[in-house]
């Protein structure tokens, strides 16, 4: 029961940001954004959709695995700070690499203190989700392919905004 719960929420989750994620897209691209690292981004998907779906294997093929409440609770911290994150950002938050020119990188929130905080943020998630259950090799697995995947990304958005004075 617990898993149906935290699974579905979680699939939820993902959705509506994905729907966020389309709202911004559209009013950034109203605003004249030029979208950077389009090479990338279905690999991002097919990883965190793969992430998804082997969360619910690993489950299934372990024959379930007891809830771990020290892990739900970390993972609930972690989620308020996504929620910071992306709040901070507002319309400018995307699942892809926008950038409208003229525009400064956001410093405020916890912008204010770290470059990247949401892919802190997603590290953490992937490190993170998967122990609520007890799942290490979808957790091992997907940390070194959120890693690589995270080391791409981040250096297509560095050299956008690195053209932008701070």
């Amino acid at each position: 029961m617990y898993f149906t719960i935290f699974i579905s929420f979680l699939i939820l989750q993902r959705l509506s940001e994905l729907y966020i994620a389309r709202g911004n897209e559209k009013w950034l691209l109203s605003q004249g954004a030029i979208q950077y690292g389009q090479s990338h981004y279905p690999y991002m998907i097919a990883m965190h959709t793969l992430f998804l779906v082997s969360i619910i294997a690993e489950y299934v093929l372990r024959g379930g695995t007891p809830i771990s409440w020290t892990f739900l609770v970390i993972f609930l911290v972690v989620l308020s700070f996504k929620f910071w994150a992306l709040s901070s950002l507002g319309k400018y938050w995307n699942t892809k690499i926008y950038r409208v020119p003229g525009v400064y990188p956001v410093k405020k929130g916890p912008y204010k203190f770290l470059k990247h905080p949401n892919y802190m943020e997603v590290v953490c998630e992937i490190a993170f989700i998967p122990l609520v259950f007890h799942l290490y090799y979808t957790a091992v697995i997907f940390t070194v392919l959120n890693a690589a995947m995270l080391t791409v990304r981040i250096r297509v958005e560095n050299k956008v905004w690195a053209r932008v004075r701070d």
